[in-house]
């Protein structure tokens, strides 16, 4: 029986490696290719390690060296991201935090029907908010701008976080609520003491999730804004498609890898974080 178990165990543990290598595959020519030369890209052997290391095509593909509005390196891209994402993040997640604090602990009416409609947002594709959101960026003036990119960032993440916090708080007894009410506790207060405390889990997911999905998108990005608001993931559409000289795959792979570092490192100091948070609030009581 013993015997038995581990050759499951042993054929189970191979499979997982054998899935795990088929994922990382791609990543691993990504990596490798952007440490060789062109010189050596010509010569084939995409799977070998490159015979010297170089850091030029990681230099190239940051330098922000710029001519007109058009800059070759993602420098400039990068930091519009972060000016993005950061205050983006934030945001979505403090209003998702009161909102599903709210429609969880203070039952009034017309409150399921407020939730069903903020997971409607869910189901709207980003297409089809394009125009009426442009309009709507241009009433404010905020065309072009990244603080236009947060607003409509913050816009599209509240049904998310929203909730993700509502399912969270349902699962914190109602009599707490109750008793810090007849003890005179407002709103905020009792979410101060009672709900915050316990909310780093939560927190943490939906920093993860909106910091993942704001950064790696690419369509709010190229349709809201301009040449000197332009995030990382246009810069790097941009970086990929020179078509001036020979075209450096080299480059082209580095600037991959910078684009998708910040959500790699968030991923690997966060991930098992992330995953505690998803089951915190899944057993009521």
């Amino acid at each position: 029986m013993q015997h038995s178990s581990l050759t499951v165990r042993a054929v189970l543990y191979l499979a997982l490696l054998l899935f795990a290598a088929l994922f990382l595959i791609p990543f691993y020519l990504v990596l490798v290719t952007s440490f060789k030369d062109v010189a050596e890209l010509r010569r084939g052997n995409m799977l070998s390690l490159p015979e010297t290391w170089t850091v030029a095509a990681w230099l190239k593909a940051w330098s922000a060296a710029c001519t007109g509005a058009a800059c070759n390196g993602l420098r400039p891209y990068f930091y519009n991201s972060l000016e993005m994402v950061v205050p983006a993040v934030l945001i979505s997640s403090v209003i998702g935090a009161f909102n599903g604090y709210a429609l969880a602990q203070w039952h009034f009416r017309g409150a399921d029907a407020i939730f069903t409609l903020l997971l409607l947002g869910f189901f709207i594709p980003y297409q089809a908010i394009l125009l009426p959101a442009a309009q709507f960026l241009g009433y404010l003036h905020l065309s072009n701008t990244i603080a236009g990119l947060v607003l409509i960032h913050v816009a599209y993440g509240i049904a998310f976080t929203t909730m993700l916090f509502r399912n969270y708080y349902v699962s914190v007894p109602s009599d707490l609520v109750k008793a810090a009410r007849v003890d005179g506790a407002g709103f905020f207060l009792i979410f101060r003491k009672i709900f915050l405390p316990i909310s780093l889990p939560i927190f943490t997911v939906c920093i993860i999730w909106q910091f993942t999905q704001i950064w790696n998108d690419f369509l709010f990005g190229a349709a809201f804004s301009g040449t000197t608001a332009r995030p990382v993931t246009v810069g790097l559409n941009n970086l990929v498609n020179t078509t001036e000289g020979v075209k450096e795959y080299n480059v082209d792979m580095a600037g991959a890898v910078i684009t998708a570092l910040p959500t790699l490192i968030v991923y690997i100091f966060g991930g098992r974080y992330f995953v505690r948070g998803l089951t915190a609030g899944a057993v009521k009581g």
